[in-house]
């Protein structure tokens, strides 16, 4: 079994997003498939199934390796580097968007 090893990236305390939607898109005019909150900052971007894939630039951009999901009834998270999807028992209820 293979684990991220970034774990020690997710800072809690500083993912309390509360953007309407993808930041990038919402300043351009512009749509998204599906949201992404960035575990070290909070960052709300777009998913890869969206024209502008905002989540993963910001990865690039910053190097904060961690995304999870910010649809309503998912709770997973998704590792750049590592390339990897995965739950983590015992993390905070994921936030969501309306």
């Amino acid at each position: 079994m293979t684990l991220c090893t970034h774990l020690d990236q997710i800072d809690y305390d500083a993912v309390d997003p509360d953007a309407d939607g993808c930041e990038e898109c919402l300043a351009m005019g512009d749509r998204w498939v599906h949201l992404r909150a960035c575990q070290s900052c909070g960052h709300i971007g777009c998913c890869d199934s969206s024209p502008n894939r905002h989540a993963r630039a910001h990865v690039t951009q910053t190097g904060h390796p961690i995304i999870r999901s910010y649809e309503p009834g998912e709770s997973w998270f998704y590792c750049y580097p590592d390339e990897l999807v995965f739950e983590l028992s015992g993390a905070p209820p994921a936030p969501t968007h309306a």
